[in-house]
Formats: C-alpha cells, sequence, structure tokens
C-alpha cells in the first residue's frame, strides 16, 4: 500500500529513517511533564519557604507580570504567542526529542503559571553577571527552555 508524498516525508523526518511508532513522543512528553513537574516543586518550594543567598548567585523572590525579560506585553498575547510557539515546537520535536522535551515543559509550566495567577514566579539572580544580564531574575522553567532552543538549534551530526 502507497502513501502519499506528504505523508511519507512526515512519518521519516529530516533523516529519511522512520522512528519507532510512538518513540519520540513518549521521549519528548516524558522530559516535557518531568521538567514541568520540578519547576511546579521548585516554585511551591521556594514561594512557601523563601530562600535568602549572597554570592555569585542569589535567590530573590520575583513575580514577573511581563513577558521574557518584563516586557511589557499583555497576559492575552503572552498566552496566544506561548501556546503557538509550543505547538511548533511539539511539531519540531523529531529533530531533538530532548530539547524539545525541555522547552515543552518549560514554555508549559510558565505559561501555566501566567495563566493560573497572570504572572510567573522568578527567583535567581546573577547580581555579578555581566551586562544587563545581572539585572533580570529567573526561574527553573526559563533555564529549560534556553537548555531546549540550544539543543534544538545544534546540528546533527
Amino acid at each position: 500500500e502507497q502513501q502519499p508524498p506528504s505523508q511519507k516525508r512526515c512519518a521519516a523526518g529530516r533523516s529519511g529513517k522512520s522512528p519507532k511508532r510512538g518513540g519520540i513522543e513518549v521521549l519528548t512528553g516524558g522530559i516535557a511533564a518531568v521538567v514541568a513537574a520540578l519547576c511546579a516543586l521548585t516554585r511551591r518550594l521556594l514561594w512557601d519557604h523563601p530562600a535568602s543567598a549572597g554570592g555569585v548567585i542569589q535567590f530573590k523572590p520575583l513575580w514577573n507580570r511581563g513577558a521574557a525579560f518584563g516586557l511589557p506585553v499583555g497576559r492575552r498575547a503572552v498566552a496566544a504567542l506561548s501556546g503557538l510557539c509550543l505547538t511548533w515546537v511539539w511539531l519540531c520535536r523529531g529533530r531533538n526529542p530532548v530539547g524539545a522535551g525541555l522547552l515543552l515543559g518549560g514554555g508549559a509550566s510558565n505559561l501555566w503559571e501566567r495563566l493560573c495567577h497572570g504572572r510567573v514566579f522568578d527567583y535567581v539572580h546573577f547580581p555579578k553577571a555581566p551586562g544587563p544580564l545581572r539585572h533580570y531574575v529567573f526561574n527553573l522553567a526559563d533555564f529549560a527552555i534556553l537548555a531546549g532552543v540550544l539543543a534544538l538549534l545544534r546540528k546533527k551530526h
């Protein structure tokens, strides 16, 4: 039985090899679920028991009502754009399932918090970072998103 060319291309992915049915989805979804759960747990622990530490890394609880880096973007716009980006990442998961899972888990975690609370709880500050980075506060989801983006941008060998 012959498949139309468009279905062959989707099933084979970029490498031309057919992945195990469901394997990529399970890996990507599992990583995303673990990342989202760790982000939620970390936020909850730090929210209930704020920590304070000095030095290169500081724990600085902060509610971020804006988008990335506190950009003043409306809640609905951020939610819509986040939803579109997460959908796109899911569709591209075959390129790097681990990177996609990290990005999806971090993105879903921040999106969920934004939808539930209208803001995101950030808590990691690097006061001695170079340039403008010293002014920003991050959370675990942000680091997962960054790692996921870097993994997805990495060229396959």
